[in-house]
């Protein structure tokens, strides 16, 4: 197994120099083995992970938006109806899980919506 200084010095052009050097390495040592991993491209230019605002809903599955129950500016409490999501021929009831005032609405009724879109905001 090569060094990361081994497989710099080895490497022959300019390019290859700096794909050494930007595959930055680990060394893990699970029950006294060692293992060295390589971070690949796709991994370095993931999305970051950001801690999730309560205050804003997401879709957690795909679907069509059915019936939308609240307006913006409309104090909702926990437990109130939010809205109807179909999804593979079943109606969805979606509720809040927290008080708050509704600050935006990002969904219209009817719309088609993709896992992970922003549907309300609250204050």
């Amino acid at each position: 197994m090569a060094t990361k200084k081994t497989e710099i010095k080895n490497a022959t052009t300019p390019e290859k120099i700096e794909d050494a050097k930007s595959r930055m390495s680990t060394i893990s040592t699970v029950h006294g083995d060692h293992y060295k991993t390589f971070l690949t491209e796709k991994y370095k230019n993931r999305p970051k992970w950001q801690k999730p605002n309560p205050k804003e809903f997401y879709s957690l599955i795909p679907g069509t938006v059915i019936k939308i129950y609240i307006e913006e500016g409309q104090k909702v409490k926990s437990g109130d109806l939010m809205m109807v999501l179909e999804a593979m021929k079943m109606k969805n009831k979606i509720y809040f899980s927290m008080d708050g005032v509704v600050k935006k609405i990002h969904i219209e009724e009817n719309q088609k919506i993709p896992k992970g879109h922003l549907m309300i905001e609250l204050k």
